[in-house]
């Protein structure tokens, strides 16, 4: 059998076969599996085995990268690089200021930071799981629209595999029409690291959503939330939401605060009575 696998992969050579990921990695996983199957049969598997598994191991994981383009590439390269600011940005301590403090515990604070402008961080603690927390946050994302105000709509354009989306949101109306039509194309991605979930996102431009006629294309980032269970208590949820958003268009910046800071606090307000609707099977 071993053979015939290394013949499966030799075919693999041939210019119409080339670019056929597909036969690529069924080559990659069949050697896999043959080396295994030789090894275990033997008492002591030899150098050689050894080294080639680690290379088709290795060729395993660079075909994976290879199913996606340079573009999808970049996009997932964005979506890290929005995660690994938006963490550092929150692990410094030092300098923020109160900006809001709600009767139930729930406070924004606010920090200006250089390159990036005034940024604000939402804390609060859910009355939920984090699973449910993360379904309606990531994998419900497009139904946000339904229960939060301050949303008119969600679409995701494209999904890059399991953990990166390009989406494009607009802004619901304000009050009086404060702050005028927005919108707004970010990378976002999504990561467990251990019992902790972090949401992050990033402005992006993508060619297939251009700006709209008589809505301003908004730019936020770098912004993530992080879930992670209560100590002591799993069955409820720490969320820490960072937000940095440009506006664009003449707004007084004393008003964009003002927008920004109650809007985090009217989404935790609404992420409850989401969530106090929705049976706990479904999380």
């Amino acid at each position: 059998m071993l053979p015939a696998t290394f013949k499966l992969c030799a075919g693999i050579s041939y210019r119409h076969l080339h670019n056929m990921t597909g036969l690529k990695r069924q080559a990659a996983v069949a050697i896999t599996q043959e080396l295994n199957k030789y090894t275990f049969a033997r008492p002591g598997p030899s150098k050689w085995i050894n080294q080639v598994r680690r290379r088709s191991s290795l060729l395993s994981s660079r075909l994976e990268e290879k199913t996606f383009g340079e573009a999808e590439m970049s996009y997932i390269k964005q979506g890290e690089e929005a995660l690994q600011k938006s963490l550092k940005i929150l692990s410094n301590q030092g300098g923020w200021k109160t900006e809001t403090v709600v009767d139930n515990g729930d406070k924004v604070l606010s920090k200006v930071l250089p390159d990036v402008g005034k940024v604000f961080r939402l804390e609060v603690v859910v009355d939920q799981p984090m699973d449910c927390i993360y379904s309606e946050l990531v994998e419900k994302m497009e139904q946000m629209g339904n229960w939060n105000p301050n949303v008119k709509e969600i679409k995701i354009l494209q999904k890059i595999g399991k953990d990166t989306v390009i989406t494009h949101e607009t802004a619901a109306t304000t009050p009086g029409n404060i702050v005028g039509p927005r919108d707004f194309v970010s990378v976002r991605c999504s990561k467990r690291r251990g019992s902790t979930c972090v949401l992050a996102g990033m402005a992006t431009a993508y060619t297939g959503m251009p700006e709209q006629k008589g809505v301003i294309r908004a730019e936020n980032g770098p912004t993530c939330m992080v879930l992670r269970p209560l100590t002591g208590n799993p069955s409820q949820t720490k969320l820490t939401w960072l937000l940095s958003i440009d506006l664009k268009g003449w707004l007084p910046k004393t008003l964009i605060n003002q927008v920004l800071s109650q809007t985090q606090v009217e989404f935790a307000n609404h992420l409850r009575n989401r969530l106090s609707h929705t049976p706990a099977v479904s999380c």
